[in-house]
C-alpha cells in the first residue's frame, strides 16, 4: 500500500515540511528515490535496507518507489533515512497499522528526522535546532529526532520532541506506544570562560587596549597597524574576554548556524560564548562567505554575534576582502547558486591587523624600513577605501619597550574591562529598546541624528578632521558612532568635544589610502 511519513528539511536556515511517500508494487527488487535527492539521499537505499533487516523486520523483495515531496526542492543529507524506513515498514504493514491493517491516526501527528546506521541505530544529524524552531513556527506539535541531538533540542520550548536511539524505538512510537517527550531547560550562558588571553598579561599598549575596549563596548570594527612582534595578534585574542555577554536570543541564533554547519558541541548543545573565527589568508571566497553545491554558511556567518579576525589583512586577495563590504553594512550575506539562493546572518565585529609596509618596519623607532615609497603605497592600496570606511577604529600598535616587558606590575584584567563593556552595552540596550539595533555600531541614520548631537566645540573638531583627512560621509557617521560609545563608557548622556576628539584619533588610515 501507499504510505506517507512526515519529515522536514532546510533551505539555509529556513525549514519546510517534506512528505516521504513510499509505494511498493510488483517489479524487479529495487529502490528508486525521486524528488531531487542528492547523493547522500540516494545512498539511503542501502542504509535503509540493512537497518530494516538488522532490526528484525522483513524487507520486501519488490520494487519500492520513494518520493520526497515537494519534488521541486533539492533534498540533501541523510536526515530522511528514518522517515523512509518507517514508510517502508508502514507500506508492508509491519508498523503503524491497526488490527485491520489501516494506518493509525497517530502516524500523521509526528515528524521524523534521523540518519540510520546499518545496524538500525539512529545517528546524529546536523541542523536540528533551526528545524525545530521552524517547525514550531509552522504549527508542528510533535517531532522525532535522534537521541544524540537531545542537547540542542532541550532549549526549544513550544514543541514536543521525542528522542529515539534506534529504528525499533521509532516503530514503537509509530505504533502508538507512550513515550515521554524530552525535558526542556533554560538557556545557561557561560559569562566567565570566554577563552582567549587576559589583557593583564599584555605589556604596554595602553592606547590599543583602550581602542579594544571601545570596539567591544559599541560593536565597532577595528584594525590594528604595527610592526611585527608588537602584540597585534595577542590583543585580538584578548577581545574574547571583554566582549559583552551573549543574550539568550543571540545564543539561539548563533547556535542555529553552527548546528547547520555541524560545528556544534554535542555535549553542550548551544553556543554559550561569542564566536571568534580566524580564517587563514589563503581562505577562498566560498570559505569566507559560504556557498558550494549545497550553499552552506561560511566564516562570516560562523562569526555571527562574535568576531571575525583577519590577521595580516593585505595578504588576503582583494577580491576576497571586497565581499566583506555588503555584510559589514547589512549584517546578512546572500549566497546564490544554480539550485538555490539563501540568506545567512552575518552580524559580526571585524578585527583586522596589518603591517605598515611590506617589510613591516615603516615608522619604527628601532628598525630600518627597506621599502620604497611606491612599495608602501602599493601595499596600503591592497585595502580599498570603501572597505576602510567600514572599519570604525584604526589604531597604531607601537613596539613594546624593555621596561614595559620586564615590569612586574600587572595591567588591568579583562574581567574589569568587561564589566565596563557590559555597563555600556546595558545603556545601549535600554536606548534602542523596541528596535532591532542593540549596539551603537548598528545605529540608523535617524538614530544618529537623535543620539549623536554635538556641541559647538565638537562640531569644529569634526569639521576640521573631515576637511583635513578628506573623509567620506560613511567615515563621518562612523566617527559619530564611536564618539557615542566613548560617551557611554564615560557614563555621559551627551557627547562632548573630548569624546569627538578621541574618536577622530582612530581614523589614522583615512589619509594613507587616499
Amino acid at each position: 500500500m501507499l504510505a506517507k511519513i512526515n519529515s522536514y528539511a532546510l533551505n539555509g536556515l529556513d525549514g519546510y515540511g517534506v512528505t516521504v511517500e513510499v509505494d511498493i508494487h510488483m517489479g524487479l527488487p529495487n529502490i528508486d528515490v525521486v524528488g531531487l535527492p542528492d547523493t547522500a539521499v540516494k545512498e539511503s537505499r542501502e542504509r535503509v535496507r540493512s537497518a530494516i533487516k538488522n532490526s528484525g523486520y522483513d524487507f520486501s523483495p519488490r520494487k519500492i518507489t520513494v518520493n520526497l515531496a515537494p519534488a521541486h526542492t533539492k533534498k540533501e543529507g541523510p536526515i530522511f533515512d528514518l522517515a523512509i524506513a518507517l514508510g517502508v515498514l508502514l507500506s508492508t504493514e509491519q508498523a503503524g497499522v491497526d488490527e485491520h491493517n489501516n494506518p493509525l491516526k497517530s502516524v500523521k501527528d509526528y515528524v521524523f528526522l534521523g540518519e540510520l546506521s546499518l545496524s538500525g541505530e539512529v545517528t546524529r544529524i546536523n541542523g536540528v535546532m533551526p528545524m525545530l524552531i521552524a517547525a514550531r513556527e509552522q504549527g508542528i506539535k510533535k517531532i522525532v529526532i535522534p537521541k544524540a541531538n537531545i542537547n540542542e533540542a532541550k532549549y526549544i520550548r513550544g514543541i514536543d520532541v521525542f528522542a529515539v536511539q534506534n529504528l525499533r524505538e521509532a516503530v514503537a512510537l509509530l505504533n502508538g506506544e507512550t513515550i515521554s517527550p524530552i525535558d526542556k531547560c533554560d538557556v545557561v550562558l557561560d559569562s566567565t570562560n570566554c577563552g582567549g588571553e587576559d589583557l593583564k598579561y599584555v605589556k604596554g599598549q595602553y592606547a590599543a587596549k583602550r581602542a579594544l575596549e571601545i570596539a567591544a563596548a559599541g560593536g565597532h570594527n577595528i584594525i590594528m597597524i604595527g610592526a611585527p612582534g608588537g602584540g597585534k595578534t595577542m590583543l585580538a585574542k584578548c577581545l574574547s574576554g571583554i566582549l559583552p555577554d551573549l543574550t539568550e536570543a543571540e545564543a539561539l541564533e548563533t547556535t542555529k548556524i553552527h548546528s547547520v554547519a555541524g560545528l556544534l558541541d554535542e555535549n553542550s548543545g548551544i553556543v554559550s560564548v561569542r564566536p571568534f573565527r580566524s580564517p587563514h589568508h589563503t581562505a577562498s571566497r566560498v570559505a569566507l562567505t559560504g556557498g558550494g553545491p549545497s550553499a552552506k554558511p561560511g566564516e562570516i556567518s560562523y562569526s555571527h554575534n562574535g568576531v571575525l579576525f583577519l590577521d595580516e589583512l593585505p595578504e588576503y586577495p582583494r577580491s576576497v576582502l571586497e565581499i566583506l563590504r555588503q555584510p559589514l553594512e547589512d549584517g546578512v550575506i546572500s549566497v546564490s547558486r544554480v539550485s538555490r539562493s539563501v540568506e545567512y546572518p552575518a552580524n559580526f565585529m571585524l578585527v583586522a591587523s596589518m603591517n605598515p609596509c611590506p617589510c613591516g618596519y615603516y615608522g619604527s623607532a628601532t628598525h630600518q624600513c627597506t621599502c620604497s615609497p611606491s612599495q608602501i603605497q602599493k601595499y596600503m592600496s591592497r585595502i580599498s577605501g570603501p572597505l576602510l570606511d567600514r572599519i570604525d577604529l584604526h589604531i597604531n600598535v607601537d613596539e613594546v619597550n624593555y621596561d614595559d616587558l620586564t615590569t612586574d606590575a600587572d595591567a588591568e584584567s579583562s574581567a574589569n574591562v568587561k564589566a565596563r563593556v557590559n555597563a555600556a552595552r546595558a545603556v545601549q540596550t535600554a536606548r534602542y529598546a523596541g528596535t532591532n539595533v542593540h549596539s551603537n555600531a548598528k545605529m540608523t541614520g535617524e538614530m544618529i541624528k537623535k543620539y549623536c548631537v554635538l556641541d559647538a566645540a565638537g562640531e569644529r573638531i569634526l569639521q576640521a578632521a573631515f576637511d583635513k583627512l578628506g573623509m567620506s560621509a560613511r567615515a563621518y557617521t562612523r566617527i559619530l558612532k564611536v564618539a557615542r560609545t566613548i560617551a557611554d563608557l564615560d557614563g555621559k548622556a551627551d557627547i562632548s568635544s573630548a569624546h569627538v576628539a578621541e574618536a577622530v584619533m582612530y581614523r589614522s588610515l583615512d589619509k594613507a589610502v587616499k
